[in-house]
């Protein structure tokens, strides 16, 4: 199934475990560093001050490197405990790799988000990605929170509707 950004909510809605999708559009990166700093501004009504839209937004946790990207394990404690805020504030879906826990999964069915996982091969997903761009927090480096537009990232959808592949 081919999905753009920004995602819609009869898309995040139709998505079931174990589809194959192929993500076009701009996508959020960041994971440990970045993703809690998102979270504090979300709940404090403070992302308008970022150029941040996250209705219908794709965040895939990893770093941008000059090596590439790759995912990073979703179930760390600060990537996993933004996933039910995150999807409070309208991100749909969540690309990392790794089980996350049932609590996780009920929260992301009750915001109608999704968690996919994608594999970690960066070379693949250097060729399919068109555009960076730097949005925020630029003192972490390559954990800041970064802009991708992609082409055709592979991934797998791995919980949705309640539950997960794990």
């Amino acid at each position: 199934m081919e999905i753009m950004t920004p995602i819609t909510e009869d898309v995040a809605s139709a998505l079931q475990v174990g589809d194959m999708v192929y993500i076009s559009g701009c996508i959020y990166c960041g994971r440990d560093a970045v993703l809690p700093k998102i979270v504090k501004m979300y709940q404090g009504d403070k992302l308008g001050e970022l150029d941040v839209n996250l209705q219908g937004s794709v965040i895939f946790h990893t770093a941008v490197s000059p090596a590439g990207v790759g995912p990073t394990s979703s179930n760390k404690l600060e990537i996993e405990s933004s996933m039910a805020p995150l999807s409070e504030a309208g991100v749909k879906l969540h690309l990392g790799k790794g089980a996350i826990h049932a609590e996780t999964v009920a929260a992301l069915d009750r915001f109608n988000a999704v968690y996919a996982v994608i594999p970690p091969v960066t070379a693949l997903l250097g060729a399919r990605t068109l555009e960076q761009r730097l949005v925020a927090f630029p003192e972490l480096g390559m954990e800041a929170l970064y802009c991708l537009k992609v082409d055709r990232y592979p991934a797998i959808i791995a919980a949705a509707c309640g539950r997960s592949i794990y």
